[in-house]
């Protein structure tokens, strides 16, 4: 399936549904768009940017797995 992201005006949005609605669940699928797709967005532009910049900072497995086990930890009982 491909992907398609439409904005269109709140008054038409009745007719547009009426006209997807005529296609059969395995031609089309609806798929809400996040609400948090903006910043998401900016975050991970924001990530990219100290990679390519090298301001990143990184974690050994050891490191991480420190993390996980103490986080685990929190939560487990």
């Amino acid at each position: 399936m491909e992907t398609l992201t439409i904005e269109f005006q709140p008054n038409i949005k009745a007719k547009i549904l009426e006209l997807l609605s005529s296609f059969s669940s395995d031609e089309l699928k609806i798929v809400p768009e996040r609400a948090t797709f903006e910043e998401e967005k900016r975050m991970l532009q924001s990530r990219i940017d100290k990679i390519n910049d090298g301001t990143a900072v990184y974690s050994t497995f050891e490191e991480l797995d420190i993390l996980l086990e103490t986080t685990i930890s929190k939560y487990e009982d």
